[in-house]
């Protein structure tokens, strides 16, 4: 199957052109769903109903919930400039990212970013990707201006002018980057917030049943073309399993990170200001880390590890059979997820290894996914090279919770889950190998529309 992409600076329009069929979608996310794949199948759309998501492990004990229910609400409470937000963030809260369709999860439907760029006095002009229909994004250059790799993240937003409730910036006078011009030169890479649902299960993984899951099937998956491999940190050679392109060892250091460059929070895992231009950093850095005289451990624990917290004790959704296309399609689905081919990078269980945490020890995680990174080709290609993966590799992305998730895909380009199915599939480039979805794409793209229809309806069951 070929395709080809073609995308402009303005209005952000990708334009996917097929040999059957053509689809539109809007890198914002803010334009209707596009035209049906393919198969004619079409997504039934985020599902109606309970969240199914948000609470903590079961089996946890009293001590752990308490911890939990700290956590959660630091996950939710905004940070001031005098708990260190800033010089440069993307938001004030964690829950302004993870909040679809509950508290820890994805990118929800109204972004409280374009809110944010001017409140309180600020002074930030909204980027035109920044939509307020469409996801929360981070912005990443691909390029230094002397053309070295960059790939870091780049906050939209500066703290100068802001006088808000237990801080003030007015005298700050750094600026924003150049978001414009760096999209015209296309040298920008989005990303929107991956769901922090189950992340302590999938923490507590062992790495030896992840090989083990990799290496299965190895005779279908080579027919199939698809092969992966594990981000690694380059130091103990562990396999790291956060973030989209796996690049985040642990549930810890995702949230210190995201403390970092999200909030521009400085931590006890990222201790040093992100801008020190004077008079825009106004707390001490660290501006999260332990305190020594609390007198008792929720108090001591730094905010940074008590999101750690969180995330590694928030349950994973709960599917719902009650999703459109009612009981018989969802089980018909399931079954096809596995016949076509999906299930081989969407692992469907993986199990949980030894935990100090009982809720945590040997259970069954049924996150869609091996956590392996696979090449994804020139469509979906960001350019971004993050530990050992490349600038076409994404970490095989979790699919419970689907159910209920708005945007899709890495830089939240189209709402339309049958569109993102399709955007898996490219053929190479002179810089990029063709996808390793290719093959299980086009066995989507063949069956019949009522079976695919089925697939869908599975997929957002989840």
């Amino acid at each position: 199957m070929q395709t080809h992409a073609r995308f402009s600076a303005a209005p952000f329009v990708c334009t996917v052109t097929f040999l059957i069929a053509s689809s539109e979608c809007v890198l914002a996310g803010d334009a209707p769903p596009a035209a049906p794949s393919l198969s004619r199948a079409h997504d039934p759309g985020v599902r109606s109903g309970a969240a199914g998501a948000g609470p903590p492990l079961a089996g946890m004990d009293s001590y752990e919930t308490s911890y939990f229910t700290a956590a959660q609400a630091l996950f939710i409470t905004p940070e001031g400039i005098g708990d260190g937000l800033g010089p440069r963030f993307n938001l004030d809260s964690c829950a302004g990212c993870h909040a679809q369709p509950s508290v820890g999860g994805s990118s929800p439907a109204v972004n409280p970013e374009v809110a944010i760029a001017s409140a309180y006095g600020a002074r930030n002009s909204v980027p035109s990707f920044i939509t307020t229909n469409g996801p929360v994004r981070e912005a990443r250059f691909k390029l230094n201006p002397d053309g070295t790799p960059d790939g870091g993240v780049h906050a939209l937003f500066v703290v100068s002018g802001r006088v808000d409730f237990n801080g003030n910036a007015a005298n700050c006078t750094i600026t924003q980057d150049d978001f414009a011009a760096t999209f015209a030169q296309h040298n920008l890479s989005l990303r929107i917030p991956t769901p922090t649902y189950g992340d302590g299960l999938i923490e507590a993984i062992d790495s030896t049943t992840l090989v083990s899951n990799l290496a299965a099937n190895a005779q279908l998956k080579s027919r199939l073309g698809i092969v992966g491999r594990f981000n690694r940190s380059g130091n103990t050679g562990t396999i790291t399993r956060f973030g989209w392109k796996a690049q985040n060892a642990s549930a810890l250091m995702f949230a210190g990170e995201a403390y970092n460059v999200e909030m521009g929070i400085s931590n006890d895992l990222f201790p040093t200001e992100r801008d020190e231009t004077p008079g825009c950093a106004t707390d001490t850095a660290p501006n999260s880390d332990t305190i020594m005289s609390a007198t008792s451990g929720v108090n001591a624990l730094s905010s940074t590890e008590m999101v750690g917290i969180f995330v590694r004790f928030l349950a994973p959704p709960a599917p719902s059979m009650s999703a459109p296309g009612g009981a018989a399609s969802i089980i018909h689905g399931r079954e096809l997820f596995v016949s076509s081919g999906c299930s081989l990078c969407h692992t469907p269980t993986l199990m949980s290894g030894n935990s100090d945490v009982a809720a945590l020890r040997n259970q069954r995680a049924n996150l869609y996914s091996d956590l392996a990174l696979h090449q994804m080709g020139p469509q979906l290609a960001d350019d971004i090279q993050q530990g050992g993966a490349a600038g076409d590799e994404f970490r095989t992305a979790p699919l419970w919770g689907l159910g209920q998730r708005i945007f899709f895909l890495h830089d939240g380009r189209t709402r339309d889950l049958a569109l993102a199915i399709e955007l898996h599939a490219s053929h190479g480039d002179a810089k990029y190998k063709s996808s390793e979805a290719n093959a299980v794409v086009a066995s989507y793209n063949n069956l019949p529309a009522n079976e695919a229809q089925d697939l869908l309806n599975f997929l957002r069951s989840l």
